[in-house]
Formats: C-alpha cells, sequence, structure tokens
C-alpha cells in the first residue's frame, strides 16, 4: 500500500527562493521503532484508515522514498531571552513536506532529524523524553481548544544522544499549519536580505489569507490578524494555567499557533510568578509574563516589517493588542465561571477570584472544575471569609443572567477541563517507555484527548501532582 494513497502534496515553501531554506535529507536511525501514533490526527489528515504505521514509520526514517517530499532546512533568527541571535534555523528539523488536507495546508516536519547547516555545534538529535513530552503537549492544547502543533507519530532508536547525561535518541514527526515564524522576518530584515521580505510575506498570503491577496492594505491587515492571533492564543494559555517556558520570537509562529514545546508546564496550585523552565533564571517568560512578551514578540515582528508596512499602521495594530488579549481572556473567563452576559464589572470578579486563589493555594484546574456546584444549595467550595466573600459577589452577579443554574452548569462543564497535563504524569510514561512500555503514553493520550469527561475509570489522572511530582525540573533540555 501507497502510504500516501489520496494525499496530495503542495510543497509551497521550497518553491520560494533559496536564501529561504537549505534543500536536505535527514539521518536515519539504524534500528527504529515505534513509540506513539496518532490515529485520530492521521483521519484528519486524510491518511487511509488501514493504514499500517509501521509503513509510514519507515517512510520518515527515510527507508523507504517518497517522490512527493521536498524536504529541506528553514532558516531564521531571533530574539532569545531577550537577546538578538541573528541566525538560528532549523538545528535539528527538517520540513518533509506540505499537504493539502480539508482544513488547509498542513506542514509535515520531523523533528530530531540530524544535523543540517544550522545546527551549529549541535547533535541535530531529539531525545525520547522531549519527543514524548511535545507528542502529550500538542494533543492536550488541541482537544481543549487551543491551536497548536500536533504530533503523527514518534520514531524510537537505541542511538545514544547525550545531554545532562546519555539517553536514547528519538524522532517526531509534527503537523503545524506553518513553520514560518516571527524570526523567519527578522533574518531577513536584519541580515541585508530586505529584498526577499515582500516575497515570504506573499508566500503566506497566499498560503494563509487568500482573501487578502486583491485588498490594497493587504500587509497592514495580515499584520493586525498575527497581533491579534498572537494575543488570542496567549489568553488560551493563561486560561487554562499553561506556561509555554521558552517565547522566543523564533519559537513564536506566524499563525496563533502553540509549538516548539520544551520546558512547558501547566500551573497546579494558582501562582501568577510560576516559572516552568528552570532554565529561565531571570523569570522572563514566567506565567505572569506570557501576555506581554507576546506584545514584545509582536513589537520585533513590526521592527522586522517596518519597511513594508507604515509606522502608524504597525503601532495601531501594537495598540490593538491588549484589547484583543483583555477582551478575549475575558470571554474565556466568563465561559468558565458560566456566564453569558457581558459586564465592565466582570473583570474585577475575575481578580477577585484569581487573588483568592492565589492566597488559598488552592489547586487552579480542579476548582475551576468543581465551580458548577456552587449553583447547589449545599455546596462547600469556600470555606473560609474571603471565599464567602466572592461567592456572595458571584451569585449577585449571576442574578443579571437569563440562562438557567443548569445551562450555567453545563456551560462550566464544557468549558472547565478535568484533565490537563500535570509534569509528574509525563514524567511516568517517560519513564515507562524509557524501559521499552510505551502503553502509559497511549493511554495519557487517550485520556487528554477527552479532557472535559469524567472519565471515572481514571479519575486519579485528574489529582494534583504528589509531593514528589512538584519538584521535578524542567529544563530547556527537555
Amino acid at each position: 500500500m501507497d502510504v500516501f494513497e489520496g494525499i496530495k502534496f503542495k510543497n509551497s515553501f521550497a518553491k520560494l527562493s533559496n536564501e529561504f531554506y537549505t534543500k536536505q535529507k535527514w539521518s536515519s536511525f539504524e534500528k527504529p521503532h515505534l513509540i506513539a501514533f496518532n490515529e485520530n490526527l492521521a483521519a484528519d489528515l486524510g491518511f487511509n484508515p488501514g493504514l499500517e504505521p509501521e509503513e509510514l514509520l519507515k517512510v520518515f526514517n527515510g527507508d523507504i522514498s517518497c517522490e512527493n517530499s521536498d524536504s529541506l532546512a528553514m532558516v531564521y533568527a531571533g530574539h532569545q531571552f531577550g537577546n538578538w541571535v541573528p541566525k538560528l534555523g532549523d538545528g535539528r528539523g527538517i520540513l518533509f513536506g506540505q499537504i493539502e488536507t480539508p482544513e488547509g495546508l498542513r506542514d509535515l516536519h520531523i523533528k530530531g532529524a540530524g544535523k543540517t547547516p544550522y545546527s551549529r555545534f549541535a547533535d541535530g538529535r531529539a531525545v525520547l523524553r522531549s519527543t514524548i513530552r511535545e507528542y502529550l503537549c500538542g494533543e492536550a492544547m488541541h482537544c481543549l481548544g487551543i491551536p497548536s502543533s500536533r504530533s503523527l507519530l514518534i520514531l524510537g532508536s537505541n542511538e545514544p544522544v547525550f545531554r545532562e547525561t546519555t539517553e536514547t535518541g528519538a524522532m517526531l514527526v509534527r503537523t503545524a499549519k506553518t513553520h514560518i515564524r516571527f524570526g523567519h522576518f527578522e533574518y531577513l530584515k536584519h541580515n541585508n536580505k530586505k529584498e526577499y521580505i515582500t516575497e515570504l510575506l506573499d508566500h503566506v498570503l497566499d498560503e494563509y489569507f487568500p482573501d487578502l491577496v486583491e485588498k490594497k492594505d493587504k500587509y497592514e491587515i495580515f499584520f493586525d490578524l498575527t497581533v491579534r492571533s498572537t494575543a488570542e492564543m496567549i489568553a488560551n494559555w493563561q486560561a487554562v494555567g499553561f506556561a509555554h517556558g521558552v517565547m522566543n520570537t523564533d519559537n513564536m509562529s506566524l499563525l496563533g499557533e502553540t509549538f516548539d514545546f520544551g520546558p512547558f508546564g501547566f500551573m497546579e496550585s494558582y501562582n501568577p510568578d510560576f516559572i516552568c523552565n528552570h532554565s529561565d533564571n531571570s523569570g522572563r517568560y514566567a506565567f505572569n509574563n506570557q501576555p506581554a512578551i507576546g506584545l514584545w514578540n509582536c513589537q520585533a515582528l513590526a521592527a522586522a516589517l517596518d519597511e513594508i508596512i507604515e509606522e502608524d499602521k504597525l503601532v495601531k495594530s501594537l495598540k490593538n493588542y491588549q484589547n484583543y488579549f483583555y477582551s478575549f481572556l475575558t470571554d474565556l473567563y466568563r465561559n468558565k465561571l458560566g456566564l453569558e452576559e457581558k459586564r465592565e464589572s466582570d473583570i474585577k470578579l475575575i481578580e477577585s477570584l484569581l487573588s483568592y486563589l492565589q492566597d488559598s493555594k488552592t489547586d487552579y484546574t480542579n476548582f475551576f472544575r468543581n465551580l458548577h456546584k456552587v449553583h447547589e444549595t449545599k455546596n462547600n467550595l469556600f470555606q473560609d471569609e474571603k471565599g464567602k466573600a466572592w461567592l456572595e459577589k458571584f451569585l449577585e452577579r449571576f442574578k443579571e443572567e437569563k440562562i438557567s443554574k443548569e445551562i450555567s452548569q453545563e456551560k462550566m462543564l464544557t468549558n472547565n477541563p478535568k484533565f490537563i497535563l500535570r509534569n509528574y504524569l509525563a514524567h511516568q510514561a517517560i519513564k515507562k517507555a524509557e524501559s521499552g512500555d510505551f502503553s502509559e503514553v497511549e493511554l495519557l493520550a487517550n485520556i487528554l484527548n477527552n479532557p472535559f469527561d469524567e472519565q471515572p475509570k481514571y479519575e486519579g489522572y485528574s489529582e494534583p501532582s504528589p509531593e514528589w511530582g512538584k519538584s521535578l525540573e524542567i529544563s530547556c533540555s527537555s
């Protein structure tokens, strides 16, 4: 069977000027084995339901050639922890090809594919630990309704890879709408390649914003849409308590998708100063800094486009960022609180609740999951005076609603997940996988595919981390 039967390739990025990439193959593993296969994603992409994942593994390991692929390593730059790095690029990734799906163009990208011209002094490989974390988190985010890259399969190996310790290498086949980053435009602007900026912009519009192509102010609208999608993506992160950990401009998707998962973390007890990345000594990418960093990154993109788009138009869109972010975040919290009517006072209601959660050190996810009980005559959600005072304000606010308590409860349950990817759960799945047992990876992926369902059989997976799990250190090498 042709594993790509019915799949239509459209490798449009590979048709751009060679200033954007280096065409090359990737490094195979000598004896690869399958760690995980994402059947749901395969179906979404249009693969044949009878597809054998082992056959797909052979293609992505390079054992079987695919004449329709056009593999390349992208070049880009970026601000890493605020410091300018003029040349980065796919140091361990290869864009295998791009395919057309019912949802639009999708990249097929191999992460951990070996050395490229942009690897600098690195080995170009990924480790099993990091690929499992990215595989699981991509699914978790997608099923929470947050735009995200996803992963089709993980290839394992016995090849040693040296990080803090010796680990085994792995490759991740991931998908995204695009792997074009803010850093692509920064690379062109700040490396005297300005003449290529319009070419890349027109490519982006052709592929992802076709409705803008004929508009006179197409570039200005595109930039504003990018600012908006970035603000909305980060609002989504804040609402579920997700911290990315490495919000460098080279890790920012042009289309507002969450990707380049590394030392991410879902916050447990509510702590706005939460730092998930133990390499982030200054707390630049702490949870409460994420909205401001999103704007900072949009400003960096604006600086790269300032000869294409008029300054006043760029400034106008940047000023819109805060409105986009708070408007979307407030709507997300209204949903979490089971509210439909919009009131300006809702922001204060939300802020006072978050203040209460911070003081009480309550598990963020479980608190909101249980909040539907607020409409029950007898509930023990709030035991102290501050909590009871907030409850009184909430019930007074709910009197302004037209919906019933039952509909409000249903709204809460469909917007407050029961299951998130807690670090200790990922850690347990990784430890089993490192000993050759991949069942926990599959089980955890299945649980995270239905984060809003009760799933009584897996009740334990919704519990806060045990004490040992609270001290797990996640760094950039993760």
